[in-house]
C-alpha cells in the first residue's frame, strides 16, 4: 500500500503535457499557393520541467519545429507543423509524433486537408524538348500489328516560343520504306500547336517479331544526331493466317524442334557448342521469318531460312562462357515461323559453367 502511494506520489511530480488542439483541419488549400501551417499550443501542467526529446512527422511533406528548451510547470510551447502541397492532389492525414519526459510518453496531433491541383500550365502539357519545339512524347507503340497493314498514331506538338519555327521529320535509313510522317511539319508558327502524324506499314517492313524505328527530329535547320532529338516507333508485327483455306491449313508447314536443349558443362573461359536439328514435316515450305534472341551470353543462328517437305536445318548454338561467373544458367529464344499453328515457338537453352 506504501509503495502504490509512493507510486502516485511520484506521478504527480512529473511533467503532464496538454494541447489545446491535437486536431488540425486546413479545409481545402491550393497546391499553387504552396505550404500551409499552423501551431498546436501545450502546457505542462505537471510538477516539474517537460523536455521533449523528439517530434516526428510521418511523412517528409510534412515538417515540425518544437522547443528544445525545457518547459517550466505553469508554462506553455508551441510546436509548429507546416505541409508541403507541391505535387500531392487529394485529401490528406498526416500525424506528428511527440515523445517526452510527460507521463504519457508519446502523443500524437494530426492535419489533415485537400490540396487543390495547380492548373496546367501550357508547358506542361509538352514536357519532351527538342530545341524550340516541344512534346508531348517522343514515343509511339503501335502494339500488335498484322503483315499487310498499316496503321497510324499521333503526337501532339507545340511552339511554344515567340516566333516562327522550322522543323522536319527524318526517318532513319533503311526505314523510309515502312515509317511515314503524314503531317510532316515545315513552319510553325509562335504558340501554335498540332499533331504529327506516324504512319507504319507493316508490309513493307517485311519483318517479324518485334519492330524499332526511329525518326530524327530536325528543328530550325539543325540536325542534332542524339537519342534526344528522335522519336522511337515499336510494334510487333504477326503474320495474318486468319485468311488460310482450309486446304492450307491442312498443307501447311509444320515445325518440329526441340523445345529444350542441355549444353551440359562448359570450362569457365571456353565456348559451348551445339547444333540442334530442325525439321519441316508439313506439306508447304516452312519459312524461319526469325531467331528472336534477347540475350547478351548467347548467340543463335539457323543455316537456313527455309525448309521444303520433309527437310532439315540446323540451329547452331554458342554460349562463349568468358565473364560469366561459375553456376547454372538458363535462357530463352524465339523461333518465328510461318507454322500457323506455332507461329512464335520458345527454345530454352540450359548450360552449366564449371
Amino acid at each position: 500500500m506504501a509503495m502504490a502511494l509512493v507510486a502516485v506520489v511520484m506521478m504527480a511530480q512529473q511533467p503532464v503535457i496538454t494541447f489545446e488542439k491535437t486536431d488540425h483541419d486546413f479545409g481545402k488549400i491550393n497546391e499553387a499557393d504552396g505550404k500551409v501551417t499552423t501551431i498546436f499550443t501545450f502546457k505542462n501542467e505537471g510538477m516539474e520541467p517537460l523536455v521533449l526529446s523528439n517530434v516526428r512527422a510521418s511523412c517528409g511533406c510534412t515538417t515540425p519545429k518544437w522547443p528544445r528548451h525545457p518547459i517550466e510547470p505553469g508554462q506553455t510551447g508551441e510546436i509548429t507543423v507546416t505541409y508541403n502541397p507541391n505535387g500531392r492532389p487529394g485529401r490528406f492525414t498526416k500525424t506528428v509524433t511527440i515523445t517526452s519526459n510527460a507521463t504519457e510518453a508519446t502523443t500524437r496531433v494530426t492535419i489533415r486537408g485537400e490540396v487543390i491541383p495547380k492548373p496546367a500550365k501550357p508547358v506542361d502539357n509538352y514536357p519532351v524538348k527538342m530545341g524550340e519545339l516541344s512534346l508531348k512524347s517522343k514515343s509511339v507503340n503501335f502494339g500488335k500489328l498484322l503483315d499487310h497493314a498499316t496503321k497510324t498514331q499521333e503526337i501532339e506538338y507545340a511552339n511554344q516560343t515567340d516566333h516562327e519555327i522550322t522543323v522536319a521529320l527524318l526517318p532513319a535509313k533503311g526505314q523510309e520504306k515502312y515509317l511515314d510522317a503524314i503531317a510532316t511539319l515545315t513552319n510553325v508558327k509562335a504558340n501554335e500547336t498540332g499533331k504529327i502524324q506516324i504512319a507504319l506499314t507493316t508490309e513493307n517492313a517485311n519483318v517479324y517479331g518485334p519492330i524499332e524505328g526511329t525518326f530524327l527530329v530536325v528543328v530550325n535547320g539543325k540536325q542534332e544526331v542524339s537519342d534526344d532529338f528522335k522519336i522511337l516507333v515499336t510494334a510487333e508485327v504477326e503474320e495474318d493466317f486468319s485468311t488460310l483455306t482450309p486446304e492450307a491449313r491442312r498443307n501447311a508447314p509444320i515445325l518440329d524442334v526441340a523445345a529444350s536443349v542441355n549444353l551440359g558443362n562448359i570450362a569457365a573461359g571456353k565456348v559451348g557448342k551445339r547444333t540442334v536439328s530442325l525439321a519441316n514435316v508439313g506439306a508447304d515450305p516452312l519459312k524461319i521469318r526469325r531467331v528472336l534472341n534477347n540475350n547478351k551470353d548467347l548467340k543463335a543462328t539457323v543455316n537456313k531460312a527455309e525448309l521444303k517437305n520433309g527437310k532439315s536445318g540446323q540451329l547452331k548454338i554458342e554460349v562463349p562462357t568468358a565473364g560469366l561467373e561459375k553456376g547454372n544458367y538458363s535462357r530463352q529464344l524465339t523461333l518465328i515461323t510461318n507454322d500457323p499453328a506455332k507461329p512464335k515457338f520458345v527454345v530454352t537453352i540450359n548450360w552449366t559453367v564449371e
